[in-house]
């Protein structure tokens, strides 16, 4: 016993070290050997424990913190029980803050309690209120019903249906205290049960609208001449008494509304798709309260109308394509119709002297003027004299002026310059002194308006008969003071450059005298490491001026600073500044000399690389103007520009803008004619590697994309020199042809072939259909590749020969059939509609006999060319596809299916309105274009779900000698329907009810590797997207993650076994990270107990760091190629 004693003691020292490892493992082994049956404490040791467990609570390390609530919590759940029964007992003490405390106190038991326990609480409570003895209790009741929801709603779920009908029978009972906590309750129930609420929405809300106007000792009714007399008496009537013997310190029915409109918030911020209804009967309701007289009230009016237009707020997304289903449009539209209501209910309020209701005013119509540009225009008049007058208010606060300014921000920007015109005599005033405020905040923001101010006076990008001359001279000198001004904040110094740059680029000319000393101090601030972006961003404003400013005096000392950026490594200089010369040279080329543009060439060069695709094609769109502009100073460098060029040409990273910027580049060079950049040179170049790749047996020397690459730049130097094209043409027919040509010459033969035949008629070459049909039997893959698609390509230029041509061919030789259904893809991929129609019957026949071949290869190439020829008439062509799904061998109907999926494109087409009826390529709909499916979503959902579930009767065993291998046919299908559900959650998360979506990412979570790949993602989106039903069903997600991050591989495993489960467990520890994310998953105890489990096992413990250090070094959400 004494030796138990010391060894607790020596612990107990322990766990006071400074070090906090020692005090960690310290607590961890008294909790080990505290557990053992055989030790039992004296009542002096017990209070030391339990004294330190108690400092251990307010450790510096969080760790330490954690085990000990942990063992706390642990040593107090065998009390769990009779800790309920004292506490019951005290909600009906007589004193209330006895009362409060046992309320706080419940809440933190029902977190950790066990299910039974948790369920004899809300009995309790139920039949409390059922017998309600006094009002006084009553709300004592509610009161622990709304507290316990707010600490564990998805655990009061269950009991709503029995909990409901009685808090709305209160909200009747005539005591505002009660009818407050109902609404509390309510509140609570929204945010955190909103399935199980679902059914009480529509009571909930009528209770909601109906007291939020409850204000029985208010008379509202006269509210025009209410309203003149708020003006006269500046709002002092609020102190008159309606009732002689009701004083206003005895009304608490304030209290009613403000919990009546939170609750409204609650509803509004969990409930997207009732948003019509809400614009038809909530949206009236909370305008007609926006004189609401109690400011407190007032502002959770502003703020529930606040999250009713963050609902409605269109998702810029491009999954939200232009052609998505008027129904978005509508609340939209209920919207537009209720402007002139709510101005009309808040301008007046603009000038009241509280400044708390002027910054909600302001707050609500900056978030209108973003979800519905425009739609103040007519209002202007109205709202100018409250904005002026909250600019000009000494007595408002700093944030006052800046809320003020940040309205007015956004109201210029998101309206036509012309409503403005008429108010900027009365405008401009207030924002120049604001300009010279002493406040950082203030003088950045309104700089900020000038600037916006500046494009409205004048307007360069149209014609406008405002006259702005006589507003330059309020502007430009405020402007000017701050940005000499080298002591103020680095925000200031920025927005007072882009500022001036803005005034100079739009009234540059009324400027006169000014201008020079402007732009030198523009060189100044060039010079400033601090300012140089800012500044260089500004200059290309300038310089891009339809007003052709005079840059002369800083062009000769700027530029070479301008060239010295281009070294400098820092990304955003190095673009901003090409962007800035390319402009300077376009506007200015008059103006340079040959040495300024050679101290910028020699910094080219070196930004040409592959490792930064977009540095190297802003380079050379720059190259390419220099080379349109000065031709001359151009073929000093081009050896060196060209070598770096090349080489990009070469890589297998090039693609996209910076492929089509080189092809530019080129062309441009190439029409210099200057000696070194000739066309046989640059053909020279740019086909080297490929000619000097040696004997004709030799494998290919570029990345496959690198040939495709060199051919659209042998292209395009051939249509920018037609005189030298045919001798090219001729050159690559031979080498296609030569038996001495190595592959990688044939294939750079046939794509360059492909990419000149696709613009021009290649007739001329009479063996050309001999030499690409005689490349269909060679030896090496790639060659017949590109033969093939030159084929398609060359007929392109030439329909009405190769088409025939290429249809008997397809029809004659089945070996080749496959290559030549390629071509005839890449002639209905590339030809214009108009060109294929006179074929479309012959290909449409010839397609309809291959599609029940046996080959799923040549299966998927004739679903492609199927989608790609709908296309060109979907309207006669698709009903027939369409009728193709109910006959046929599964062969033809799975081809036919394919189809389908090729003609959903991401982009608006014609044949959309006529897929919605025929879509069966679920995933790729949704992926591409979800507004075809959106309203299906309710018949459909229910197959998807029943794909997800594992059949039984597709399992099957195989013998594979003396092992026995499961097989499971199913799974192919199942996973194409988990893909689909995480497709919808991205695109569709509206339409989806995520309970039950939440069961089948349940099922998920146990099934095979793959699938249980996909629902972890899939677990870590909804982590994101949804965390409240994620915390609902946290205890039964928790189980199948436990599972697989504990699950151990036998010994005698193979490698890819041991890889596999690694990998497994890796995702299923990046869903616990995303599910530590979400706000109160600590008060779990299921959740504290797996991250306890987690720290205890190092193996564990290790992964879980690895995937923290990662995710912290890739901020971005984790998805899922679904493409």
């Amino acid at each position: 016993m004494a030796s138990v004693s010391y060894h607790i003691s020596s612990l107990l020292e322990k766990m006071t070290s400074t070090d906090k490892d020692f005090r960690f493992m310290a607590t961890n082994d008294l909790m080990m050997e505290l557990q053992k049956d055989s030790i039992k404490l004296d009542e002096d040791s017990e209070k030391k424990v339990v004294k330190m467990l108690l400092k251990l609570l307010e450790d510096k390390n969080g760790e330490v913190q954690n085990l000990a609530v942990k063992w706390l919590g642990g040593t107090l759940y065998s009390f769990h029980s009779s800790i309920l029964s004292c506490l019951l007992p005290q909600l009906t003490s007589p004193r209330l803050a006895v009362r409060k405390r046992a309320i706080i106190a419940l809440g933190h038991l029902v977190l950790t309690c066990s299910g039974n326990i948790f369920s004899e609480l809300t009995e309790h409570l139920l039949a409390e209120l059922k017998r309600n003895e006094s009002t006084s209790t009553t709300r004592t009741y509610i009161q622990c019903v709304a507290g316990i929801s707010r600490q564990a709603g998805h655990r009061i779920g269950e009991h709503l249906e029995k909990i409901i009908p009685l808090i709305v029978q209160y909200c009747n009972v005539d005591d505002d205290e009660l009818r407050e906590y109902c609404f509390q309750a309510f509140e609570s129930f929204v945010r955190r049960c909103p399935k199980e609420i679902d059914p009480h929405i529509p009571s909930v809300m009528g209770l909601c609208l109906k007291y939020i106007s409850f204000d029985p000792n208010y008379n509202y009714d006269n509210e025009e001449e209410e309203e003149e007399m708020m003006e006269t008496e500046n709002g002092e009537d609020e102190e008159q008494e309606s009732d002689d013997e009701y004083s206003d310190d005895d009304d608490i029915s304030w209290k009613v509304r403000r919990a009546a409109a939170k609750c409204l918030e609650a509803v509004v911020s969990s409930r997207h798709d009732l948003l019509q209804d809400f614009y038809r009967t909530l949206s009236p309701v909370l305008i007609s309260r926006f004189k609401e007289r109690e400011e407190n009230v007032k502002a959770d009016i502003f703020s529930a109308y606040i999250s009713l237009l963050k609902q409605t707020l269109p998702t810029q997304s491009w999954l939200q394509v232009s052609d998505a289903s008027g129904k978005d449009d509508v609340p939209l539209t209920m919207l537009q119709n209720q402007v002139p209501n709510i101005v009309k209910a808040l301008h007046k309020q603009l000038k009241e002297k509280s400044i708390k209701s002027r910054q909600g005013c302001f707050s609500l119509l900056t978030e209108l003027a973003n979800v519905l540009p425009g739609c103040l225009a007519d209002h202007i008049p109205a709202l100018i004299p409250g904005i002026v007058f909250s600019l000009g208010d000494k007595s408002s606060s700093s944030n006052m002026r800046i809320d003020t300014l940040s309205f007015l921000h956004v109201l210029l920007c998101n309206h036509q310059p012309e409503v403005f015109h008429p108010h900027i005599k009365s405008l401009l005033p207030p924002v120049v002194t604001c300009i010279g405020d002493p406040f950082y905040k203030i003088t950045s923001e309104a700089l900020l308006v000038t600037q916006q101010l500046v494009k409205v006076i004048r307007p360069v990008d149209k014609p406008c008969t405002f006259d702005a001359k006589p507003y330059v001279k309020d502007l430009f000198p405020g402007t000017l003071k701050r940005l000499k001004a080298a002591d103020i904040d680095q925000e200031v110094k920025e927005r007072a450059i882009s500022c001036m740059g803005q005034i100079i680029h739009n009234l540059g000319d009324h400027l006169s005298t000014d201008l020079q000393p402007t732009l030198k101090i523009f060189l100044e601030r060039l010079k400033n490491e601090i300012t140089r972006l800012t500044t260089v961003k500004a200059l290309t404003l300038i310089a891009s001026s339809p007003l052709k400013i005079d840059l002369r005096p800083i062009l000769g000392e700027g530029l070479p600073i301008l060239a010295s950026f281009l070294r400098k490594n820092q990304r955003a200089l190095k673009l901003s500044t090409l962007t800035a010369l390319d402009i300077l040279v376009k506007n200015y080329s008059d103006s340079l000399k040959p040495a300024m543009i050679e101290s910028v060439l020699t910094e080219l060069p070196a930004l040409i690389t592959e490792s930064d695709m977009h540095v190297s094609q802003v380079a050379i769109v720059f190259l390419t103007t220099l080379a349109k502009v000065y031709p001359s100073c151009i073929s000093k460098i081009s050896g060196s520009v060209l070598a770096e060029t090349f080489q990009l040409v070469h890589s297998p990273l090039l693609q996209g803008g910076a492929l089509n910027a080189i092809i530019n580049f080129l062309q441009a060079l190439v029409l210099t004619k200057t000696a070194p950049m000739g066309y046989p040179e640059l053909m020279k170049q740019l086909t080297a590697p490929v000619y000097s790749s040696g004997p004709a047996g030799a494998a290919l020397t570029l990345h496959k994309q690198a040939y495709h690459s060199v051919a659209k730049c042998v292209a395009a130097l051939s249509s920018a020199c037609p005189k030298e094209a045919p001798a090219t043409v001729n050159q690559f027919v031979q080498d296609a042809k030569s038996p001495k040509s190595s592959p990688a010459i044939q294939v750079l033969a046939f794509l360059s072939l492909a990419e000149m035949g696709r613009s021009t008629n290649l007739s001329a070459q009479r063996e050309l259909k001999t030499v690409i049909l005689d490349a269909f039997a060679s030896s090496s893959e790639e060659v017949k590749s590109a033969a093939s698609y030159a084929l398609g390509n060359v007929s392109v230029g030439n329909l009405e020969e190769y088409v025939p041509f290429m249809l008997k061919e397809i029809g004659s030789q089945p070996k080749r059939q496959y290559l030549l259904l390629h071509s005839l893809k890449e002639v209905i991929s590339s030809s214009p509609a108009d060109g294929l129609a006179p074929y479309v019957e012959d290909i449409w026949a010839l397609l309809f006999k291959h599609c029940e071949c046996t080959e799923e290869g040549t299966r998927n190439v004739v679903a492609e060319c199927l989608g790609k020829l709908t296309l060109v008439n979907p309207a006669e062509l698709l009903p027939r596809l369409r009728k193709q799904l109910s006959a046929g061998s599964p062969h033809a109907r799975s081809t036919v299916v394919t189809a389908i999926k090729f003609t959903i494109a991401d982009q608006p087409q014609p044949i959309d309105a006529l897929l919605k009826g025929c879509i069966a390529l679920f995933n790729s709909a949704a992926h591409n274009k979800p507004s075809l499916i959106r309203e299906l979503l309710g018949t459909v959902l229910p197959s998807l779900y029943g794909e997800t579930q594992l059949r039984r009767e597709l399992v099957r065993e195989v013998e594979m000698g003396p092992f026995k291998h499961t097989v499971d046919d199913g799974l192919d299908v199942r996973k194409a329907a988990f893909e689909c559900m995480y497709t919808l959650l991205e695109s569709c998360l509206d339409r989806l009810d995520i309970y039950e979506y939440l069961n089948h990412v349940e099922d998920g979570l146990k099934d095979h590797y793959d699938i249980r790949m996909l629902t972890f993602i899939m677990l870590a989106r909804l982590c994101v997207l949804c965390p409240s039903a994620v915390l609902q069903r946290l205890e039964r997600l928790i189980e199948p993650l436990r599972a697989t991050c504990s699950t151990k591989v036998k010994a005698g495993s193979v490698k890819q076994e041991f890889e596999k489960q690694d990998e497994l467990k890796r995702s299923a520890m990046r869903a616990v990270a995303a599910l530590l994310t979400i706000p109160e998953v600590e008060k779990s105890p299921a959740m504290a107990e797996f991250s306890s489990q987690i720290r205890s096992s190092p193996e564990m413990a290790s992964l879980f760091e690895s995937i923290q250090k990662d995710s912290a070094s890739l901020p971005t959400s984790e998805s899922m190629d679904m493409s």
